[in-house]
C-alpha cells in the first residue's frame, strides 16, 4: 500500500481485516497529510463521477453511523446543521431516506434555503490515529517512506492511494492541486455545523464544530501549490463565518492549515498491471471528498483485489 492517508489507512484496514498482509509506505505521518486538515464533515464535495461516489459515500456512511457510537475512541460524531443553498432534488434519489430527520431550515435556523440534516462530523486528529492503531490490531503496519516508483515495494500487489503525488508517481497529470484554507478558532459556543454556497461567487464558508474548536471555511483554489497560509484570505473567513455566526468575530484564532485536495477529473478506482505482472490498484483522485468515500472505495479496491 503506497500512500497513508484517510484514503490509504481505511484501504488498508478494509484489507488486513479480511485477511491480507498489509504495509503502508506513507511520505508523512497520517497527522501531517492533506487528510489531516480536512474539516471532514460527510458530503459529497468536488468529487466525480456522481452514480458511483453515492454509492461509496452511503456505503461509508452505514460506517461511520457505527461509529459514531464510540466518539471519543473515533472521532466520529452525528451532528445537526444546514446545507445551505441545497434543495431536495439534491438528496432525494440517493440520500433522502438515509437521513432521518432531513428537513428544510427555518428561518430560524438559516437565513437562506436550505435543509436541515444529521450528518457523521469527523474529528481528523482523533480519527488517523484510531485508524492506524485498527490496522496494527489486524497485523497491518505503517512505515514513514517514499516510493519513487509504484512497482518498488517488494509485495505480491500494489495498492496506490497517493492523492496528489499520484501526478508525479503514476504519472497522472490530470491529477491537480484544489488549494483550501481553513482558520480555527475557539468555540464560542457553537454546536451545529453550517455550510453556505454563495450562488454568485461560487465562494462555500463553512463552520464546523469540534468540542472546543470550530474550524471556518473555507476556500478552493484550482491549481494552487501553496502551503502556506495567506492573512487576506484567513481574514475573509472569519468574516465571512461571522455573519452566519457574529460571535465568531471575536473567537481567538487558534491555528491556521491549509490542504491541496487532489483533484481528478474522476476518482481512478480500477484494477491494473506492473511492469513486471503484478496486480496494481489504483484509488485516488477523490478531490474534497476523500473522507466522505473512504469505506466505500476501500471496499470496492479489497474486490478488485481480491476479485
Amino acid at each position: 500500500m503506497v500512500g497513508g492517508g484517510v484514503i490509504g489507512l481505511t484501504t488498508a484496514v478494509v484489507l488486513a481485516e479480511r485477511g491480507a498482509r498489509v504495509r503502508v509506505w506513507t511520505r508523512e505521518p497520517a497527522e501531517r497529510t492533506t487528510s489531516a486538515v480536512a474539516g471532514a464533515l460527510w458530503w459529497p464535495y468536488r468529487i466525480e463521477p456522481p452514480a458511483a461516489v453515492r454509492a461509496w459515500a452511503l456505503h461509508s456512511l452505514d460506517v461511520y453511523e457505527e461509529l459514531a457510537g464510540r466518539p471519543e475512541r473515533t472521532g466520529v460524531r452525528l451532528v445537526e446543521g444546514v446545507l445551505g443553498e441545497t434543495g431536495w432534488d439534491e438528496v432525494e434519489g440517493w440520500a433522502a431516506a438515509r437521513l432521518p430527520g432531513l428537513r428544510t431550515a427555518t428561518a430560524a435556523e438559516y437565513r437562506g434555503s436550505g435543509l436541515w440534516a444529521r450528518l457523521p462530523l469527523i474529528d481528523m486528529s482523533i480519527h488517523l490515529p484510531w485508524l492506524r492503531e485498527r490496522l496494527t490490531a489486524a497485523g497491518g503496519t505503517v512505515e514513514t517512506r517514499t516510493a519513487r516508483r509504484l512497482g518498488e515495494p517488494d509485495a505480491p500487489a500494489v495498492v496506490n492511494c497517493t492523492g496528489l503525488g499520484a501526478r508525479t508517481l503514476v504519472p497522472d497529470p490530470s491529477v491537480r492541486p484544489v488549494r483550501g484554507q481553513l482558520v480555527v478558532v475557539e468555540n464560542p459556543g457553537i454546536r451545529t455545523w453550517a455550510v453556505s454556497a454563495d450562488p454568485a461567487s461560487g465562494e462555500t464558508t463553512y463552520v464546523l464544530p469540534h468540542g472546543d474548536r470550530l474550524l471556518l471555511g473555507g476556500t478552493a483554489e484550482e491549481d494552487a501549490w501553496s502551503p502556506e497560509p495567506d492573512p487576506a484570505q484567513a481574514a475573509a473567513i472569519v468574516r465571512r463565518c461571522a455573519a452566519l455566526w457574529p460571535e465568531i468575530a471575536g473567537a481567538r484564532v487558534l491555528d491556521h492549515r491549509v490542504g491541496l485536495r487532489p483533484a481528478r477529473p474522476s476518482v481512478r478506482l480500477e484494477r491494473a498491471v506492473l511492469p513486471d505482472g503484478r496486480r496494481l490498484i489504483h484509488n485516488y483522485g477523490h478531490g474534497g471528498a476523500g473522507v466522505t468515500v473512504a469505506w466505500g472505495c476501500a471496499r470496492e479496491a479489497a474486490a478488485l483485489l481480491t476479485g
